[in-house]
């Protein structure tokens, strides 16, 4: 196949480009928009008027030459991808758009499409078609939203192939969430799946989840058999139905009724639904009481127990067991798994360090034959070079300190780290933005960020205290108005009302308004440059499985469509078995 040509040092060179690049124009993706005003970003990074940069976005849509293009010509102009080589400042946006896309994922031609890899896995002297569960009917649109179903759908295919490409039956999924892929790979393919979640919430909900949608699918086998029409009356009612109705897949959820719940992060915060992928809250084994330790590991073992009497054992081909445990790259599975097996392991938009905690396991166990992850979060992650961390990373608002370099998130090549390769959270935040979804007119919401920046003005001009610790968070969801708006910061965060009126707050307001556009044309090219970023950090994790002897294939594959599920790419990796894959 076509990945197969992409060797190691293949994989060196094309991060080596994407670096290039990101070392000219990373320092717009880590401007934080906060300081957009106050710290004058425009003028700081861009000669060219916002109109023009919007203009250009709109009608420039074919920036497709190649990445030599820019490392043979650039010096010579004094102009490096757009940026002037003296003032560091963009003064070409049409150059800088094309090189953005050459250095993107599609633009380097690192990636392959499912069906190729599909294929590749199927190509054997014993090629067999991919077996399913005799009379299995699962349709996933039935329980969840589209884009879950997409996921589901297409991940599974190529899990259940790697499966019957190593010969193994036990399935490992990793930061499990509600379950729909594990239900999905046991009740269709007959595989023996164990779902790791740290939430006790979510393994919960997965258990009954399955429960029900094992009844749904025997409802559905037995209507189909009499009417041979796919409409399914559940044999419980339409409560069950209702029960593994779809999930909402947009903005990571806040508790709106705890102010100090709510992070404050203004960019993500801003995007319109479905711009970033969710995120659940993990609890690390170091803040559980032992007896919560102790109540977690009992419930594992009553699931797996229940799990297994209520699918009729293995010969159902209906297994599935929720488990509740924190795991990372050194977690022993065989304590979270009495009866591991040689397995599957894989990850379904598993956040922040999981994602590379997951690939740390893939290799370090003997008994993880083959590996599918897909990320996301990457402002979640933790990174080890990172100068402004000083042994600490922020995580869902709150400052924690770093783990120990060997299971930093990022990065996690040996090539990179050799380097000291860092690209900052505000950077990585900004890898979190949907390019795809934003040229379709899924944009920004700019009312947000612009208060927020305006604000960040009052708070430098008349308190000392606009570099606090404390966190305005998501107070525009209630706002009537900017003035209201601004009244409600200074209430959370315990200023002096006194000092301001209504007349000074809208004053502010008018005279930042007609510079709105500027912030509105600098978010897009944050939004440009989100693929770069995101695809640096997926050649790293690439360039780390190619770096181990052990693992005799692996690539990046285009697992779902980036309209419908933005963190679309899959890192896959085989281990030697005997016959490589072509």
């Amino acid at each position: 196949m076509a990945s197969s040509m992409n060797s190691l040092e293949t994989i060196q060179k094309k991060i080596d480009a994407v670096k290039l690049f990101l070392s000219v124009s990373l320092s717009i993706a880590n401007a934080h928009t906060v300081d957009f005003y106050t710290c004058d970003v425009w003028d700081q990074f861009m000669a060219v008027p916002p109109v023009e940069v919007l203009t250009e976005i709109t009608l420039n849509g074919d920036h497709k030459r190649a990445p030599e293009h820019y490392l043979n010509h650039g010096n010579a102009k004094k102009i490096t991808f757009g940026f002037c080589d003296d003032s560091k400042r963009l003064v070409d946006v049409a150059e800088f758009l094309e090189a953005a896309y050459a250095h993107s994922l599609p633009g380097l031609g690192v990636c392959v499409g499912r069906t190729e890899l599909l294929q590749s896995l199927r190509h054997t002297d014993n090629a067999q078609p991919l077996e399913e569960v005799p009379g299995a009917v699962v349709e996933s649109d039935e329980f969840m939203n589209s884009k879950k179903s997409h996921e589901v759908q297409a991940m599974s295919e190529v899990v259940a192939s790697l499966a019957q490409r190593c010969r193994v039956k036990q399935v490992i999924d990793v930061g499990s969430g509600k379950g729909y892929l594990c239900s999905f790979l046991s009740l269709r393919y007959g595989l023996q799946v164990y779902g790791i979640d740290s939430s006790s919430v979510n393994t919960h909900g997965a258990q009954e989840r399955n429960r029900k949608l094992k009844k749904y699918s025997r409802a559905y086998q037995r209507h189909s058999k009499a009417n041979r029409t796919p409409t399914v009356v559940p044999p419980s009612g339409q409560e069950d139905l209702e029960d593994i109705a779809p999930e909402d897949n947009s903005l990571p959820e806040l508790d709106q009724s705890d102010p100090a719940s709510a992070p404050e992060e203004p960019f993500l915060s801003a995007l319109c639904v479905g711009m970033v992928e969710p995120t659940s809250p993990r609890v690390p084994p170091s803040e559980l009481s032992l007896e919560e330790r102790e109540r977690r590991k009992r419930e594992n073992l009553d699931r797996k127990a229940r799990s297994w009497v209520n699918s009729g054992g293995m010969g159902s081909g209906m297994l599935y067991s929720p488990l509740t445990s924190y795991v990372t790259a050194e977690t022993e599975l065989k304590e979270i798994i009495g009866e591991l097996e040689d397995a599957v392991m894989v990850g379904l938009h598993t956040c922040g360090d999981l994602a590379p905690s997951t690939l740390r396991m893939f290799v370090a166990k003997r008994e993880l034959l083959s590996v599918c992850s897909v990320g996301c979060c990457y402002h979640l992650l933790s990174e080890e070079f990172d100068p402004t961390r000083q042994g600490h990373y922020m995580a869902r608002g709150e400052r924690k300190e770093c783990p120990s370099s060997s299971v930093c998130g990022f990065p996690l090549s040996g090539y990179l780290r050799e380097q000291s390769w860092f690209c900052g959270r505000n950077a990585r935040m900004s890898a979190c933005l949907a390019l795809e979804r934003v040229s379709k007119g899924q944009g920004i919401q700019m009312e947000s960020l612009f208060y927020r920046a305006v604000l960040h003005v009052i708070l430098r001009d008349h308190y000392s205290s606009f570099k606090s610790e404390k966190r305005v968070g998501n107070v525009y969801s209630k706002a009537t108005s900017f003035v209201d708006y601004v009244w409600r910061a200074l209430r959370r965060l315990e200023l002096d009302e006194s000092k301001l009126s209504d007349g000074v707050i809208q004053g502010y307001h008018d005279t930042y308004r007609p510079r709105m556009v500027e912030m509105e044309a600098f978010n897009m090219l944050k939004v440009t440059l989100a693929p770069c970023i995101e695809g640096l950090i997926l050649l790293d994790r690439l360039c780390y499985l190619k770096e181990q002897e052990d693992v005799a294939f692996s690539t990046l594959v285009q697992l779902f469509d980036p309209l419908l599920s933005p963190r679309c790419y899959g890192v896959v990796g085989v281990k030697a078995l005997g016959t490589e894959l072509s």
